[in-house]
């Protein structure tokens, strides 16, 4: 425990289990974790034995050795002890931008169209500098980006944060928040009518919840 219960050192496996392999990745996926600490995390894992550093290629890549690999039925059983036993999320939970970093690392790629696919998400209940998202798709690869990058949007998703991170967990389904709201999707693509099969949940979504 004095190597795990560092802050952020599980969330930081999680991530490389996930798939993240560069710094930036691993900083997008713990927002909140400063350049400085993740550095030293990365360090500590590497000096245990938990992770290796590649550096034949430009950026460098970060790796969980067969020692960090089996960390991963640890690491999901918090995870699903999480969305047992926390059902309710507060105000400080609701980040966008870890809502969307998760979004694009899990959505069913292979159902999406070849050509790219670009899909617009609005939240209207935080400030307007977090409030606009764009999700591209192109064959097999998935990118977020919090401005528009100039592409013809497929679909237009307009919701409250809580209402897309409680379908996201898998607190409500997509035909309750379409049905009761606030939830509104738009755009003349196939795409519109596809999206709820397109962008899913998350793997823990159909974990039974308590009380």
């Amino acid at each position: 425990m004095g190597l795990l219960d560092e802050r952020w050192t599980i969330l930081v496996i999680r991530e490389l289990l996930t798939g993240s392999t560069h710094f930036n990745e691993l900083r997008r996926g713990n927002p909140k974790m400063s350049p400085a600490l993740l550095s030293t995390r990365l360090r500590t894992l590497e000096r245990a034995c938990v992770i290796e550093r590649w550096v034949d290629g430009a950026p460098t890549a970060y790796v969980l050795t067969p020692s960090g690999e089996e960390l991963r039925p640890a690491v999901e059983a918090l995870a699903t002890w999480g969305v047992r036993w926390i059902p309710e999320l507060g105000d400080q939970d609701l980040d966008p931008h870890l809502l969307m970093w998760d979004i694009r690392r899990t959505i069913p790629i292979d159902a999406w169209p070849r050509a790219r696919t670009v899909v617009a998400l609005k939240f209207d209940d935080i400030s307007p500098k977090q409030a606009r998202w764009r999700l591209c798709v192109n064959a097999d690869e998935a990118d977020v980006c919090d401005f528009d990058p100039g592409y013809d949007v497929d679909a237009t998703l307009t919701t409250s944060l809580r209402t897309m991170i409680e379908i996201w967990r898998g607190d409500r389904s997509w035909l309750q928040a379409m049905h009761l709201g606030p939830l509104a999707v738009s755009g003349t693509s196939t795409v519109t009518l596809k999206l709820p099969q397109l962008l899913g949940q998350m793997p823990t979504a159909a974990v039974p919840r308590q009380g």
